[in-house]
């Protein structure tokens, strides 16, 4: 492959373009079908497919492959797909799913648009190309948002059926996790009360009017497994509900550590239950840390809550997402005055890049999905991608520095700041002596952007368009910023 034969973002955008000539097929029970555009790309040469194109309910994939490609070595080829492909035994035998056409046309490569949300295929269908040499990527969040908003009647239609799937209501998906199992040496006594009467008011009456059907909704969900008539936590039922999770599993909890501006450290453990500990380490650090610095005090309030929503939101990521097969390493919240650090053990869940997680792009695909639906159900996290849209958001309404992401192996990390001041000072002093007054209030507003032209800091800072680019210029030598384009498309990216 060569850059000039191969442009995944053209044929990304080729695929979506496909999608919206797809057909609805005639159907009579009311479920929408949805619009999916296929790309195949095999040594330069492209062709495509969409939904139903050839012939009602065929798969886009399946008419590249089995009508329009059925005798081609497809050996080195790419294929882009809008959707996820279908899953192994979510089509009627005898059909292959799409995802095993893949697989067994020797494709290496795939790029998918969305996740499919039915539950007969959610993460399913990416599991089965993993698991056999698929190479997988996901589509630009800009294209995503297209595909999402031309499917929105299919994925509402596809989201209830999940949620029923998830309450058992219908087939569950695959295992995807060894937590998923009954997990050894556990016991429903190990379980919160309080957690689980918490999560019980959450469900609502509907199946849980006593212990044993709230036990039986628990395990359709995936926390607890009935063995020889009696119900066992599950590993996950376990992170999230269990009492002192780390006696079985060390890895669990949140290890909290505070520094002090004297010196002096303060330590503490949030080792009960997954789903409280968000809440626990808010309320510490809310007593322990200094109000933000703003000119009023209704700015301070506005300001304070918003950081520590950000906070929430960084340590229910950490906790959801976290590879929980790495057993020496913990999440763990480490805070000063100045700047609090969430860290969360594992690298993001393929395909998911670490360069999307940086840009605050990243799709929603949940390393630990039981883990996820609990969250959801109690309001602390956001389901499809949706919580990482919003800290940009809330942080920049808020005037906030805007959060970063990073890896230093084995942690995604996530950096704080309560206030712009905080990370101006958190540059260090070396770096602060090499700035004017003028740059390092320049650098002040830059925190709370992503990006930025020459125009937009001159305007803001009220400077000469010299004195402008000057500053960029000093603060780019210094690591500061990065700048991308040239000539009038020159912006430069805030690096964290």
């Amino acid at each position: 492959m060569t850059a000039k034969s191969f442009d995944p973002r053209k044929l990304m955008e080729l695929a979506v373009d496909v999608m919206v000539k797809s057909k609805q097929e005639p159907r009579g029970d009311g479920k929408a079908s949805p619009l999916v555009g296929a790309v195949l790309w095999n040594d330069g040469a492209t062709d495509t497919a969409s939904r139903s194109e050839l012939r009602d309910g065929d798969h886009a994939e399946f008419t590249l492959l089995e009508r329009k490609h059925r005798s081609s070595k497809l050996d080195d080829a790419v294929i882009f797909s809008t959707l996820e492909p279908c899953a192994p035994g979510s089509r009627k035998h005898p059909k292959l799913s799409c995802a095993e056409r893949i697989a067994l046309a020797r494709i290496k490569e795939i790029w998918i648009g969305i996740e499919d949300p039915d539950p007969t295929v959610d993460r399913k269908g990416i599991k089965h190309l993993q698991d056999h040499g698929v190479k997988v990527h996901l589509f630009d969040r800009d294209l995503q948002e297209r595909i999402r908003k031309v499917n929105r009647e299919f994925i509402a239609q596809a989201e209830v059926r999940a949620a029923a799937a998830r309450e058992g209501g219908g087939k569950q998906p695959a295992s995807l996790s060894e937590f998923e199992a009954a997990q050894r040496g556990a016991d429903t006594d190990d379980l919160s009360p309080e957690a689980l009467k918490e999560y019980r008011a959450v469900l609502g009456k509907t199946g849980t009017r006593d212990v044993a059907a709230f036990h039986k909704r628990l395990s359709q969900q995936g926390l607890l497994v009935e063995q020889k008539g009696r119900f066992v936590p599950t590993g996950f039922g376990t992170l999230l509900f269990g009492k002192e999770p780390r006696i079985l599993l060390p890895q669990a909890g949140l290890l909290g550590t505070l520094h002090f501006d004297d010196g002096t450290e303060e330590l503490r453990d949030f080792d009960g239950p997954a789903v409280d500990a968000p809440d626990h380490a808010i309320a510490w650090l809310k007593d322990k840390l200094p109000n933000p610095i703003t000119r009023t005090a209704a700015k301070r309030a506005e300001v304070r809550e918003t950081f520590y929503e950000l906070l929430r939101e960084g340590i229910v990521n950490a906790l959801v997402h976290r590879d929980y097969s790495i057993k020496g390493a913990k999440c763990q919240l480490v805070a000063s005055p100045g700047k609090v650090v969430v860290m969360s053990p594992g690298a993001p869940v393929e395909p998911v890049t670490m360069k999307q997680l940086e840009a605050f792009d990243a799709p929603m695909l949940s390393r630990n999905p039981v883990m996820h639906f609990v969250f959801g159900k109690m309001k602390l996290a956001e389901e499809r991608g949706l919580g990482l849209k919003s800290m940009r958001a809330l942080a920049s309404t808020a005037g906030l520095p805007l959060p970063s992401y990073s890896y230093k192996a084995p942690y995604v990390v996530l950096t704080l700041y309560p206030d712009v001041a905080s990370a101006t000072t958190g540059l260090g002093d070396k770096v602060l002596a090499k700035l004017s007054e003028a740059e390092r209030a320049g650098w002040a507003w830059l925190v709370t952007r992503k990006s930025v032209t020459a125009a937009e800091y001159q305007q803001a800072m009220g400077v000469p368009n010299r004195t402008a680019k000057n500053h960029l210029k000093r603060l780019t030598e210094l690591g500061l910023l990065r700048m991308t384009g040239a000539a009038r498309a020159t912006r430069y990216e805030v690096m964290r």
